[in-house]
């Protein structure tokens, strides 16, 4: 029979809430399942035992022995707990609590920060050693009322991250082959930084080419040719399709107004925003939500 397992408790959501981060041993949990969804935190996990975790429009991921798993607020996803064993751990930290270290290169290259990256990690014994010696620092230091914890937790952080590059150093390695390769590649990372849209209160804030080229410093006309000669497609088509799959979500895991999420995603008014979704989707946003319920 399977039990449901909820993440976090009220407990951390209390704790998160009021210090962004909270780092503890997974409880032994036989079986489980977490709802399918985004999460308003970013999760670093040493797990034991097998694991499904699930993404949208990705196949599943089956995680089986000792696996180190990363998840941000970027992407929804379940987690189904099929079989557990002791000597799990978790931290959990909100996007502010990180945001100090942003401006670390290798941190926004790392799997934790890409759009695209929730990967796992089968670990050998001695990374197990390794990053299990990590975690119960962290959770030591969690602890204490050292006056400068916070900067030594994110430093745990980073060096859990490190060991992550370190494992799959290919994958995560930045090879740029001209400009045109490095300024696409920032502006899909940039355009992708605006999502999740979180709060009606805070609506997308870039929705042109116009407005991604003035963030990067560059000419609206060369950034439209870069996109388009690496990617095909152009940086209002990439523009559109981020913001119609935003739109979808939103549909779908809010119980949100259309008005509420036409003008969190930056438009000015519901009908601008109805003929957009059907001329994306072929459906207006009312009768999507229909079909999804």
């Amino acid at each position: 029979m399977k039990t449901l397992h909820t993440f976090p408790t009220l407990e951390l959501n209390d704790d998160l809430k009021l210090k962004g981060f909270r780092v503890y041993e997974a409880a032994l949990c036989q079986t489980g399942h977490s709802m399918f969804g985004r999460r308003h935190f970013y999760k670093i996990v040493l797990s034991t035992g097998k694991t499904i975790i699930t993404y949208t429009d990705r196949s599943s991921v089956e995680l089986d022995g000792v696996c180190l798993y990363f998840a941000n607020p970027h992407i929804p996803y379940s987690v189904d707990i099929l079989s557990g064993e002791p000597g799990g751990y978790a931290c959990i930290f909100t996007e502010n609590f990180i945001k100090p270290l942003e401006r670390s290169e290798i941190l926004l290259q790392s799997p934790l920060f890409k759009a695209d990256g929730n990967p796992a990690f089968r670990l050998t014994e001695q990374q197990r050693v390794k990053i299990t010696g990590i975690f119960e620092s962290m959770i030591a230091e969690q602890a204490t009322n050292y006056v400068y914890k916070a900067d030594l937790l994110r430093n745990y952080i980073q060096l859990i991250v490190h060991e992550a590059l370190r494992m799959q150093p290919e994958d995560f390695s930045i090879h740029y082959r001209n400009a045109s390769t490095r300024i696409t590649n920032q502006f899909l990372d940039l355009l992708e930084r605006q999502f999740p849209i979180e709060s009606i209160t805070s609506p997308l804030m870039l929705k042109t080419a116009q407005d991604y080229a003035n963030q990067l410093a560059v000419h609206v006309n060369y950034l439209n040719r870069a996109v388009k000669e690496e990617t095909g497609k152009s940086t209002t088509t990439h523009i559109a399709d981020r913001v119609t799959t935003e739109a979808t979500v939103l549909l779908q895991h809010t119980d949100w107004s259309v008005a509420e999420i036409a003008y969190a995603l930056g438009f000015e008014y519901p009908n601008y925003f109805s003929n957009f979704f059907k001329k994306m989707t072929g459906n207006i946003p009312k009768a999507y939500r229909s079909r999804q319920v």
